[in-house]
């Protein structure tokens, strides 16, 4: 049985492509591998928002050259955003890899392997979801879903719509049997991807579509006992998808709201088309519908043009908030983006490093006050296995996104009551009650 090895880097929506790609292998008799060096195929699915991406993704292809070398019959492919962005490029930069394809062309991975060609290829046309492939899945009782593809937006700093397309959004009845066809295989949870989310179905016709009317549907199917969603947008997240989350069982109380820049200066430079009072607004209005959300976000440090004061503006806004967790990143230029030609105020890397520093202190310790709202409370923790800390505790999440560590006995896929006991900025610690662990 021929083997395959696949090395994903970046966002969820490429842990979902790979899922996927895996899937499609082995419907075509492929085993996976742990390793490269006894794979009959090597792929990378490749990320291409931030520069360290691509400096890992460029280290571990130089491990695939000497496997090549070595085995000359070894398959080794390219996919992903940043091989889209570079498109023909891959081949003359990296003679050795024998196909490259881009998010919308995953299919062709199959063509190419059941072809006779022995030609490099390139396929790089928007075409197609990845969520309509067989999957793989990495886990067993929780599942991505995709529900569009693409971008219609123009952040500067942003090259998703030029590697992933215009938005499309798949029909609301597929989706739904999806969902249905996933929770007969004993998922209980589902995290439905997109670009821009609460913007889904708008495109469809001849009827369109709005977001909280499909996890309305979502929510109606048995056996789906979660729903979660990444990412919406500030301008997109509307009352109606709001009081979802008050109003549908299964929709989590979780909430991962971009800030990007507490500065509607800087939030104008990066076209993000909300400034600071819509996003704060927006925020008062999930905190009005529903206290108990956890809130999570996205902030660049250091785009051109930041100045002390709108730094100032953004750390305002971290306090303010309090959100529950916050990927930050400093900002580096991406190719093919009107941010990466702005040459007037660029922002020295000593300082770049210093203000995310104050940001990571700021996020982390608001985060620690938030999370103590939680010791004492009982919270429902979807069992997903060992603490990764702790092999003798168990390891779950909670529905506001908290991973929990906690003593007692449970499955994987059980949703079970843990007693909080203490939290951090990142976790928080418990124990299955005597009673809940005599029912296990």
């Amino acid at each position: 049985m021929k083997r395959y090895h696949v090395t994903t880097f970046g966002c969820q929506m490429n842990e979902h492509d790979s899922e996927r790609l895996k899937g499609m292998l082995e419907s075509l008799g492929y085993a996976e591998s742990q390793d490269r060096e006894t794979a009959d195929v090597i792929l990378f699915n490749t990320c291409s928002i931030r520069e360290a991406a691509d400096n890992r993704f460029v280290a571990h292809l130089g491990v695939a050259r000497r496997v090549k070398r070595e085995r000359p019959d070894v398959v080794v492919g390219v996919g992903g955003c940043w091989a889209q962005s570079v498109k023909e490029d891959v081949f003359r930069q990296f003679p050795f890899v024998d196909v490259a394809f881009g998010p919308g062309q995953v299919h062709k991975l199959a063509e190419f392997l059941t072809s006779d060609s022995i030609t490099a290829q390139g396929f790089f046309e928007f075409e197609g979801f990845t969520g309509r492939l067989p999957m793989h899945r990495a886990r067993e009782h929780q599942a991505w879903m995709q529900i569009s593809v693409g971008c219609n937006l123009r952040c500067s700093y942003c090259i998703v719509p030029s590697t992933r397309g215009r938005e499309v959004s798949r029909p609301l009845e597929e989706l739904i049997v999806e969902a249905q066809r996933l929770a007969a295989d004993g998922v209980r949870e589902v995290t439905l991807l997109g670009q821009n989310v609460n913007s889904y179905g708008r495109d469809l016709r001849p009827e369109r579509r709005a977001f909280s009317e499909l996890l309305t549907a979502i929510d109606a199917v048995p056996g789906i006992d979660r729903i979660r969603y990444t990412s919406p947008h500030p301008k997109d997240m509307r009352e109606d998808v709001v009081r979802a989350h008050a109003e549908l069982p299964a929709l989590c109380e979780h909430i991962h709201l971009p800030l990007q820049s507490g500065s509607s200066r800087i939030l104008k430079a990066m076209r993000r088309t909300y400034d600071r009072e819509r996003f704060l607004d927006r925020v008062a209005l999930i905190r009005e519908h529903v206290p108990d959300c956890a809130l999570t976000t996205d902030i660049i440090v250091g785009f051109p043009g930041e100045s002390d004061r709108d730094f100032a503006q953004t750390l305002e806004v971290v306090e303010e908030v309090g959100f529950d967790g916050a990927f930050t990143f400093v900002f580096s230029p991406r190719r093919g983006t009107e941010a990466a030609g702005i040459t007037d105020g660029v922002v020295a890397h000593e300082t770049k490093v210093e203000r995310m520093e104050r940001l990571v202190e700021a996020v982390q310790r608001r985060a620690a006050e938030r999370a103590q709202r939680f010791v004492g409370r009982t919270l429902d923790v979807l069992v997903e296995g060992p603490s990764r800390t702790d092999p003798s505790r168990l390891r779950g999440r909670t529905r506001h996104n908290k991973v929990v560590n906690f003593a007692g006995l449970a499955r994987p896929g059980e949703i079970v009551p843990v007693q909080i006991t203490t939290a951090t900025s990142q976790t928080l610690a418990g124990d299955l009650p005597l009673v809940a662990r005599a029912a296990v």
